[in-house]
């Protein structure tokens, strides 16, 4: 073996630390979760069916608009962090020609409690269903 090798290798190791997994999701302790009962069914009142395409564009567009790994920028006003949550937003998604899919993402006017928000946040995604590529965004 090369005596460079280890060196190599030592000098590389601190590079995996920029490769992050993106977050799992929280999940309730075990005690609270095993006294959910889940319905026989899914109840018809309010009842909401994303196909496939649909689901997996809003995912590809809302990792673009609001990464999981984006950070608040330092010195922000107070209650800044809820432009950075994903639950501060609708999302519209509607199959268009073409196999393209568009997604409207906006910030629900009544999920930020800040003076001065910008309620023309969001961005306009193409997506191509095929491919599934960002064809275009219009923010």
């Amino acid at each position: 073996m090369p005596k460079w090798l280890p060196l190599m290798c030592l000098c590389m190791l601190p590079a995996c630390a920029l490769f992050k997994k993106p977050p799992r999701p929280v999940h309730a302790p075990a005690e609270e979760a095993s006294r959910f009962e889940f319905p026989v069914g899914m109840p018809e009142e309010g009842r909401v069916i994303i196909r496939r395409p649909l689901a997996q564009a809003v995912q590809l567009a809302m990792e673009d608009y609001l990464p999981w790994d984006l950070k608040l920028p330092p010195g922000d006003r107070p209650g800044g962090e809820c432009l950075y949550r994903r639950e501060s937003y609708d999302v519209t998604a509607a199959p268009y020609e073409g196999g393209v899919i568009l997604v409207s993402i906006s910030l629900d006017p009544d999920a930020c409690e800040r003076k001065g928000a910008p309620y023309d946040m969001g961005a306009r995604y193409a997506i191509d269903s095929k491919t599934w590529r960002i064809l275009a965004v219009q923010r």
